[in-house]
C-alpha cells in the first residue's frame, strides 16, 4: 500500500507510460476524492454506520498533468493503487469550475460527463505543490474563482517530471 506521495506518484507514472504517447511528459499527479467535504467525517463519524456509509460512497482519482493534457484515473480505496484510466481531457479544455484553493482541504469540480452535473473533487493540502501546478495549467475561465497561486509554486518540479 502506498502512503508516501512519491510513492503513489511512481505508481501512477507507471500505469499511465503503458498507455501514453511517445514523448509524453508528466508533470504533476494529484490525489482527490469525491463527496462532500472531508470535514464533515467528524460529524458523521460520530452517528452509528452514517460515517461507514458515507465513506463507502467516496470514489478516489488521481489527476495527471502532462505537457499535452490531464489524465483521470481511479484510485484504489484500500491501497491507493491507480486504476483504469476514467477520461483524459486536452490542457486548455478540462471541464474544471469552482476551483476552491484554502489551507486543508481545496476542492475543483469536474464534469466527468458532459451536460451531466459536475462531480466535486477534494485535494488535502499534503498534495499543494501538485494542485498549484493544476491551477496553472486550469483553463482562465475556472480560476476566476481561485485564489491567487504563489508565483513559486507554478513551474513545474523536476522530480517528478518523465517523459515516456
Amino acid at each position: 500500500m502506498a502512503i508516501r506521495r512519491a510513492k503513489m506518484k511512481a505508481q501512477v507514472i507507471e500505469k499511465l507510460t503503458q498507455a501514453a504517447p511517445a514523448g509524453e511528459t508528466f508533470i504533476a499527479c494529484v490525489h482527490t476524492e469525491t463527496g462532500p467535504s472531508p470535514w464533515l467525517n467528524a460529524i458523521f463519524d460520530e452517528i452509528p454506520l452514517v460515517g461507514m456509509i458515507v465513506a463507502f460512497t467516496r470514489k478516489f482519482y488521481f489527476l495527471t498533468l502532462t505537457n499535452t493534457s490531464i489524465v483521470v484515473n481511479s484510485a484504489s480505496r484500500w491501497t491507493n493503487r491507480p486504476g483504469d484510466i476514467v477520461a483524459v481531457y486536452p490542457r486548455e479544455a478540462f471541464p474544471v469550475s469552482r476551483v476552491k484553493r484554502v489551507k486543508v482541504w481545496n476542492s475543483m469540480y469536474v464534469e466527468f460527463t458532459p451536460g451531466a452535473k459536475p462531480t466535486r473533487l477534494n485535494v488535502h493540502a499534503y498534495w499543494r505543490h501538485e494542485l498549484d501546478q493544476f491551477i496553472a495549467a486550469f483553463p482562465a475561465s475556472a480560476m476566476a474563482d481561485a485564489a491567487a497561486v504563489p508565483a513559486q509554486a507554478t513551474a513545474p518540479a523536476v522530480d517528478t517530471q518523465k517523459t515516456v
